[in-house]
């Protein structure tokens, strides 16, 4: 897959939070960035971790790592660490998404319920 979410200023911040390192044997040692972005791909399609795809590894292997990463809370501190200076880009808000109800308008309403009564009342 050449196709990934992290860029590598956001990886950056979260590297010093991961488990193991690449010098380490088995499953904590290996790609930490192809790791996490496998959980991201989980997570954006919604898939059980049977099918994810063979380039990311063995869909076990990576299942078991996530959940020694969920008991340590690494990815709390991760999401912490990319977190702390938020990306305002899709939070703009125009006319076009926004709506105000007509007496928010400064229109006029009420006036004609009350001169109805008024003309009943004479």
């Amino acid at each position: 897959m050449d196709r990934f979410i992290l860029t590598d200023a956001q990886w950056e911040k979260m590297e010093p939070f991961g488990l193991g390192k690449p010098s380490d044997p088995g499953r904590t040692g290996s790609d930490a960035c192809l790791f996490v972005e496998a959980v991201l791909w989980i997570a954006r399609t919604g898939s059980p971790w049977r099918d994810l795809p063979e380039s990311f590894g063995n869909w076990n292997t990576v299942f078991k790592r996530f959940r020694d990463w969920v008991k340590a809370c690494v990815f709390k501190s991760m999401f912490d660490a990319v977190s702390d200076d938020p990306d305002m880009e899709y939070a703009m808000v125009d006319a076009t998404i926004v709506r105000v109800r007509r007496h928010g308008q400064g229109a006029k309403g009420g006036l004609k319920i009350r001169l109805l009564v008024a003309l009943e009342a004479a």
